[in-house]
């Protein structure tokens, strides 16, 4: 018969690093590598510079360098890691077309950035079309992980069964995958029968067992049943216990109010963890806010600076949204002023991340003058910040505010062609209604009216506004037309 932490520590991304780790080289295009990074450089860069995958590694053999399939899987494996999976996939593609012979492995690896960038039924055509002979565990194993992946039950349960028809020993790692997918679809409490049966069936446990399994009790608010999957892995298996085992145990007592345990689990974290495991100083960081420990959080983040000295934007925006958690304003601008003064690339999303911190905790000043000054070091229209400011400004009642930062939002956007979030455009056309305010209503419908996207929206608060006024509606026979005013 017969999932996971959080995201971070998801069966997919563990599958996948597995997959890579394993993933055959013995053909080459051309003859072996000299530089190995440089290609890499190039294909990341795509993302800023244009260009195809197949053109940049074109243009690479034709000044006289050497590619070889080591390196390529290389380049997937990197790519895959930050999230560009349209470009890992091409270089795959190219390889196909390169005639490089492709192992079982690389067939897996194909399919799994296929489910990534075409989804399911796309996944699912590929692996159709591949020869029996190309489908070992390990293609079968992706297979069942993107079925988990997107929760579909009857498929997962299905291709597992059909695993072990074809004699294909049980793993752990799909074990993983379905108690995964039962975390996933909300039966959690399916999850520790499975685990019995691994036991059964001697199929051994890893970390990532463990972690699903005490997720899956924390699933039920039942922290009894995490505290006892955490001192049976202590017990029986205590080198399966990394620090993630026991981020997980701080963030289920965390979620139950058990801030005093909570503690204690992150000062274990600290002792299994490697000085420079940056994902473990920020898991400190977050779940020592999530326990209202500031003095704790600032205690970590200098660690974390003593061992990566120009901490990445990534771990700024971490700290800052610990910060704003705890509403520490002034930590929050002693980061914003260091990252600025450190920073070799400007981040409008940690931007928007402090302003935001800044309004939620009453320094609207403050959060002007740190939108003032970012437009002052560097060029763009700022749309995604004067949304922060639009949704903070109708929550203070500041309607001609918020509208004069969306008029300038559409006029700066340019050829990017900006559109508001649903978000903004709701809060806009809520407060409008609850206020019944026409003239706003009116200049809100004046500044979108042009914007194909919203424009229906804006028809619906202008109307709706009218509505509740108690006035006649505007005349919006046509999609440009001016709205009509009250005599």
């Amino acid at each position: 018969m017969i999932g996971g932490r959080s995201a971070s520590f998801g069966v997919a991304r563990w599958l996948c690093r597995r997959l890579h780790d394993r993933a055959a080289a013995s053909a080459s295009v051309g003859v072996p590598p000299l530089r190995p990074t440089k290609i890499y450089r190039r294909l990341s860069a795509l993302g800023r510079t244009g260009g195809t995958v197949a053109g940049t590694l074109q243009e690479y053999i034709a000044e006289g360098r050497r590619l070889s399939k080591i390196e390529m899987i290389k380049c997937i494996k990197e790519l895959r890691k930050y999230g560009q999976y349209q470009h890992a996939l091409e270089i795959s593609q190219w390889m196909e077309e390169q005639n490089v012979r492709f192992s079982a492995y690389d067939y897996a690896l194909r399919l799994d950035l296929i489910s990534k960038t075409q989804g399911v039924d796309a996944a699912e055509s590929y692996f159709g079309s591949l020869p029996n002979s190309a489908k070992d565990l390990a293609v079968y194993g992706t297979l069942l992980n993107c079925y988990c992946k997107n929760g579909l039950e009857e498929k997962a349960l299905s291709l597992f069964k059909e695993m072990e028809a074809l004699c294909f020993a049980p793993s752990t790692l799909s074990f993983n995958n379905i108690m995964s997918l039962y975390v996933k679809v909300g039966k959690p409490e399916k999850v520790p029968i499975l685990v019995e049966e691994m036991k059964q069936r001697g199929v051994p446990r890893d970390t990532f067992t463990y972690n699903i399994w005490m997720n899956s009790y924390g699933r039920r608010c039942d922290v009894e049943g995490v505290e006892k999957v955490w001192n049976e892995l202590l017990n029986n298996d205590p080198i399966l216990c990394d620090w993630t085992v026991h981020s997980n145990m701080a963030d289920n007592y965390v979620r139950a109010g058990l801030f005093s345990k909570a503690v204690a689990a992150l000062a274990k974290l600290e002792n299994v963890m490697k000085i420079n495991d940056l994902e473990a100083y920020h898991y400190l960081i977050s779940l020592y806010a999530s326990a209202g420990n500031l003095k704790e959080v600032s205690r970590i983040w200098s660690s974390l600076k003593r061992s990566f000295p120009k901490p990445l934007n990534r771990s700024y925006s971490i700290i800052c949204s610990a910060l704003q958690k705890l509403g520490d304003s002034e930590g929050l601008l002693k980061c914003l002023t260091e990252w600025l003064s450190t920073a070799s690339e400007y981040d409008p999303r940690l931007a928007n991340l402090i302003l935001n911190g800044f309004l939620e905790n009453g320094k609207y000043e403050e959060a002007v003058s740190i939108f003032d000054g970012a437009k002052n070091k560097v060029g763009g229209h700022f749309c995604k910040a004067r949304e922060v400011f639009m949704i903070h400004l109708l929550k203070e009642g500041k309607v001609d505010l918020a509208l004069d930062h969306l008029s300038a939002a559409v006029a700066n956007s340019g050829k990017e062609k900006w559109v508001p979030q649903s978000a903004t455009l709701n809060y806009f056309l809520k407060y409008l209604t609850e206020q019944k305010d026409v003239n706003s209503a009116e200049a809100f419908y004046k500044i979108l009216k042009q914007m194909e996207t919203a424009r229906e929206l804006a028809s619906q608060a202008l109307l709706q506004t009218y509505e509740a006024a108690g006035k006649s509606q505007p005349g919006l026979t046509e999609s440009n037309a001016e709205p009509a005013h009250e005599s």
